[in-house]
């Protein structure tokens, strides 16, 4: 009987630290995803200037832009970094296209590509905070480029998951490459700006920027959504420990009252 309670109070104790890891996963995973907010907000005020800037220079064009040579698709898949983050990085891996170069983002989610058979052509691992962010986009952007060149590729979007409060995980796609001129706010057809530079190397430079800032929104969103369901995971695991530490306490207070009476009935019987 002796055992048996200290196998269950050793068991309170086990859990109650498992608790402790979980309470500390979720408080680490909602300062992230507060801090990816909050850099969320000037990275699209950043995006939505460049975009009226190309929607200008698209106008200041003697002639449309020619189309853009078919080539091989691309996607930049954004998975999770971490485990514990429920379907993640699954959302993203199911939408990624037979035949396409996939540039693929996250540790976590390379080793689930791995399991279902997909090879990035490029990866490289999430950084651990969201002020990481840009670097990443530069490194990606980079690769993305190159690829261009060295094979042909032609279309590129990007796919990751955003966190909606009603509704959880929503995979999104977003178009990298080609621009197309009715994604962007028609110029005004007074008042042209000043410029320095031809209208298409100037259009050149602002698609870089544009790729680079989409790139980040795009990430910041993946770490909101990746640290917002590893809170959900965590919250539901909190909810199970409670409820194991409730019925070990019962069985303990079961057993120690068993202990109790089994100590009174020997004690009655020597007498």
């Amino acid at each position: 009987m002796t055992e048996r309670l200290a196998d269950i109070t050793a068991r309170i104790g086990n859990i109650g630290q498992l608790g402790t890891v979980v309470n500390a996963m979720r408080g680490i995973a909602g300062a992230r995803a507060q801090a990816a907010r909050g850099q969320l907000a000037a990275v699209e005020g950043y995006m939505a200037v460049i975009e009226v800037a190309i929607g200008r220079g698209f106008a200041l064009l003697p002639a449309p832009p020619p189309p853009v040579a078919a080539g091989q698709a691309a996607q930049v898949l954004l998975c999770a970094e971490q485990g514990f983050a429920g379907a993640f990085s699954a959302h993203v891996l199911d939408a990624a296209e037979a035949g396409a170069k996939l540039f693929l983002i996250g540790t976590r989610g390379a080793t689930l590509a791995a399991e279902r058979g997909l090879a990035p052509a490029w990866s490289c691992a999430f950084p651990a905070a969201s002020a990481g962010v840009p670097g990443l986009a530069g490194r990606i952007a980079q690769a993305l480029y190159e690829g261009i060149a060295n094979t042909g590729i032609g279309a590129v979007e990007a796919l990751y998951c955003r966190w909606l409060p009603a509704a959880g995980l929503q995979l999104q796609r977003r178009r990298l490459l080609p621009l197309d001129p009715a994604d962007f706010p028609v110029a005004a057809p007074h008042n042209p700006p000043l410029l320095t530079l031809p209208p298409a190397a100037l259009l050149e430079g602002l698609t870089a920027d544009h790729v680079h800032a989409v790139l980040c929104q795009a990430a910041l969103h993946s770490f909101v959504a990746e640290n917002e369901a590893r809170m959900a995971t965590m919250a539901a695991a909190h909810l199970h420990i409670e409820a194991q530490l409730q019925g070990l306490e019962q069985t303990r207070r079961v057993v120690r009252q068993e202990e109790i009476t089994a100590e009174i009935v020997e004690l009655a019987a020597s007498l």
